[in-house]
């Protein structure tokens, strides 16, 4: 992720900024209609824009960026953004202009320095909110709007704080429709493309599942987790319900995704996919985040629980978790430490497994297995009783 300049400060006031202009002999600002007297941004909040068409990170973040002023320009927000050029010739300047809605100052490598020294910008991309000594800045303003887009907006280190807030709130125990839902966007989709509104699930208890198919794992795992969706559809009679939340590069992968999954996911193009894994604090897939139907989050590492325990780990709560570990140690305290099994030469000890696929019945295992430490061997407990007792 970009980021602008790294430190906690206070800017001054705007005022400063004319200042340095009026040094350079600077008396307007450049839109794409023409030049703009410098009398246009009075009154208003104004953010200078660190940027060149030859930095990846600026191009990447600029579709942003005019997805924001525009949402804030629709809204009636008193904001101007100033283009403050890094480019080496005016060409490449005007080339990266031209897709920014806002205005700029003239391409001069003078007033470039004077304003990087000032704002002390040590790398680009860098968004400047120029406010007064007693308004503190949030730091990072360009991963702020990475995160929040438009509520990201006055950017101080108050609003800030105020959504992470809300983020803690949700992820700890927002009401499932306040989680899932945004603006207008209050429906998840199903693999055939159909609609089903967030408030039809409320009750239930919800998989969020993070994950991209370009990801070995993640295709590794979304095979054990179908498993455990079929199961538990008919065991907990619709109780459970899995959400996609996708980190595909394209819609292409999403797509693809999709088909393969009997469960349902949130829109490739929906900003809700960001909003989530920002929440969840999401940095390796796969990963399952476990909503109960108390509307709480239970646990944020289902998948280790699905992986070691597969459709018994249901509801994915600690205690029941607790409960499947006794429930295994009483199991395996049951079994005798070594057996001999008549079909194999060697003797079989006492393992616990996370899978395997029994020897004698060819069908797949899981805790535990009677297992030969010389060679690839394993028996289910119970097929070693069978065999047993079918030599008596």
């Amino acid at each position: 992720m970009a980021v602008s300049a790294d430190y906690k400060v206070r800017f001054p006031e705007s005022d400063d900024l004319y200042s340095i202009l009026a040094t350079e002999g600077i008396e307007f600002l450049l839109s794409h209609s023409g030049e703009v007297p410098l009398e246009y941004i009075h009154g208003k909040t104004i953010c200078l824009f660190f940027s060149a068409n030859w930095c990846r990170p600026c191009k990447d973040f600029t579709p942003e960026l005019v997805k924001l002023y525009g949402n804030l320009q629709n809204r009636g927000e008193e904001l101007e953004i100033i283009f403050v050029s890094f480019d080496h010739d005016m060409t490449l300047f005007y080339e990266h202009f031209w897709c920014m809605p806002w205005l700029a100052v003239p391409f001069n490598l003078t007033l470039l320095n004077k304003l990087r020294d000032k704002y002390r910008i040590s790398r680009i991309p860098s968004l400047v909110p120029l406010y007064s000594d007693d308004i503190l800045v949030a730091e990072d303003v360009i991963g702020l709007v990475e995160d929040y887009g438009p509520e990201a907006f006055p950017f101080t280190k108050k609003r800030k704080e105020e959504l992470k807030a809300i983020d803690e709130s949700k992820r700890v125990g927002g009401q499932l429709e306040k989680l899932l839902t945004h603006e207008s966007q209050n429906y998840v989709v199903s693999r055939n493309g159909s609609k089903v509104l967030v408030s039809k699930l409320v009750g239930k208890t919800i998989g969020l599942y993070f994950g991209a198919h370009w990801c070995p794992p993640f295709r590794s795992f979304t095979s054990q987790l179908i498993d455990v969706y079929n199961e538990l559809a008919t065991t907990e009679k619709g109780s459970f319900e899995v959400i996609l939340v996708s980190t595909d590069r394209d819609s292409r992968e999403f797509n693809i995704n999709m088909t393969n999954m009997p469960w349902l996911a949130v829109p490739y193009e929906d900003r809700r996919r960001q909003d989530l894994c920002r929440i969840f604090n999401i940095k390796l897939i796969p990963a399952l985040v476990i909503i109960g139907p108390e509307e709480k989050t239970v646990t944020t590492n289902a998948r280790e629980m699905v992986s070691l325990y597969g459709s018994r780990s249901f509801p994915f709560t600690e205690s029941r978790i607790a409960e499947l570990k006794d429930s295994l140690k009483k199991e395996g305290d049951s079994f005798p430490r070594k057996v001999k099994d008549k079909k194999h030469e060697h003797e079989l000890k006492l393992d616990m497994a996370k899978a395997y696929v029994c020897d004698f019945c060819k069908k797949q295992g899981r805790f535990w297995a009677f297992s030969c430490d010389d060679c690839d061997y394993d028996l289910h407990p119970t097929c070693v009783e069978e065999q047993e007792a079918s030599l008596v």
